[in-house]
């Protein structure tokens, strides 16, 4: 059982005596220090005569004022309010608006002690989280693996540390790219659990079949070409931490199933009526709104916010261009030395770079930078060994020159430099990355 090292004050609302003794016991034994209320006025009174609660635990169906009217009154007074609401199962989807409008969570009854100890434990390490972020601490915590000098980088580094610590769900958002899994490992390798296994799950790669079995595992003989027992990476993630990558493209039959893990961490696998726990981390990410396909009906809204205990929102190198220069020199590195090569970065080349748009963000600056190093011919890079989509652009509305050339003119070095050195045509062509007929209207154009 996890304590907390500073005592966090608790106001507990709910009108059944039993529900009401169970948890303050249980917040009581956390190092937790509790005031339990039946009445919600008498509750409200006592927050406003001693604002300084941290967590409230309202049940919904109080009366007479229900627990989403008191969660209004109490966050009025106490702003950084950690609330949850109590529920029962009819009652989910009044709780998801509920935290719309402000609540962490809900507890669904009937709940066990273990998941009750586990979901406080939760809540708790998310309201220290969120008030220790909502601080002035803006220094970088930097990763070996995610390089950054850009200053939301830097805070995004700070939270998915802090969250490491937590037992917290992370859903990572983020074009295609970005790093998303970078977050993810990071999240596990500095977390409690970073002894225990890391699981990988892309929820685009498969069928909906086989990916049921491949998530929760299956038995004997469940579909046609089942032939034996297969354990699910749930289960093979036990006591340690799952990442599903492209969450979003979870069918919705398979929503429910994964809303019951993170709930009550039950599930069977398929074609088995044997009812299997597990202990694991759950981390999400996606390309995609998941806001917009709560509201197109394509993912479940109750599963949305479970997932979302913890945010990250990664920019894309068109909003962190500042790193690009960090990157580049990075990934020169690392492939000038398998390459063999020492090279350098001409300061129209890295204007191009900077200039560039970068859609598949920074793989696709990784891909860039590696080929250039491959097929390079020089000691330096220059405007002229970029790919062409980079060689077409413009810098302050000019063209980019280089030793005082123009694009056209550096262009038919290059390929004069290529075609003299290639084996023939057909290499000459590849290397450039344009097709035969291409190169025959270049050699044409400048009379090569």
């Amino acid at each position: 059982m996890e304590t907390t090292n500073t005592t966090l004050n608790v106001l507990l609302v709910d009108d059944e005596p039993n529900i009401l003794k169970t948890i303050a016991i249980s917040l009581s034994a956390m190092g937790l220090s509790v005031e339990p209320f039946a009445d919600p006025r008498k509750a409200l009174e006592r927050a406003r005569s001693y604002p300084e609660f941290d967590i409230a635990f309202l049940d919904l169906k109080i009366f007479p004022m229900d627990g989403i009217e008191l969660m209004s009154e109490l966050l009025k007074i106490m702003p950084k309010l950690t609330v949850v609401i109590i529920t029962a199962h009819g009652t989910v989807d009044t709780a998801v608006k509920a935290i719309k409008r402000g609540a962490f969570d809900y507890l669904q009854k009937p709940f066990d002690l273990e998941q009750l100890r586990s979901f406080i434990n939760a809540v708790t390490h998310y309201h220290r989280l969120k008030t220790s972020i909502s601080g002035a601490e803006k220094n970088a915590i930097y990763s070996k693996d995610i390089l950054t000098q850009n200053a939301v980088m830097a805070e995004l580094l700070t939270l998915a540390t802090r969250a490491a610590a937590t037992p917290l769900t992370v859903l990572i958002e983020g074009e295609s790219g970005t790093g998303k899994e970078l977050f993810a490992k990071l999240i596990h390798e500095r977390s409690t659990r970073s002894k225990s296994p890391y699981v990988k799950v892309n929820c685009a790669a498969l069928p909906e079949n086989l990916l049921e079995s491949e998530l929760f595992g299956h038995v004997h003989g469940a579909f046609t070409g089942a032939l034996k027992d297969r354990v699910g990476r749930f289960e093979a993630a036990n006591g340690g931490t799952i990442f599903l990558d492209e969450i979003g493209e979870l069918p919705l039959t398979l929503q429910p199933k994964l809303l019951r893990v993170l709930q009550s961490r039950e599930y069977e696998r398929l074609g088995e009526s044997t009812t299997r726990t597990v202990n694991v981390r759950i981390i999400a990410a996606t390309n995609r709104d998941l806001v917009q396909e709560v509201k197109a009906g394509n993912f479940r809204e109750d599963l949305f916010y479970r997932l979302n205990a913890v945010r990250l929102r990664i920019p894309s190198l068109r909003e962190r261009k500042n790193d690009i220069p960090l990157l580049v020199a990075h990934f020169l590195q690392k492939y000038s030395t398998q390459n063999s090569v020492e090279l350098t970065v001409s300061s129209q080349a890295m204007d191009a770079l900077m200039q560039y748009d970068w859609k598949g963000n920074i793989r696709e600056l990784e891909n860039v930078i590696s080929r250039v190093v491959f097929l390079s011919v020089g000691s330096e890079i220059r405007v002229s060994d970029l790919p062409e989509e980079l060689r077409g652009v413009v810098v302050a509305g000019a063209e980019i020159q280089e030793h005082g050339q123009t694009l056209e003119d550096i262009e038919r070095e290059h390929i004069a430099r290529v075609l003299a050195e290639a084996k023939n045509y057909e290499e000459a062509a590849k290397i450039l990355d344009i097709d035969a007929a291409t190169l025959w209207r270049k050699r044409k154009k400048y009379n090569l």
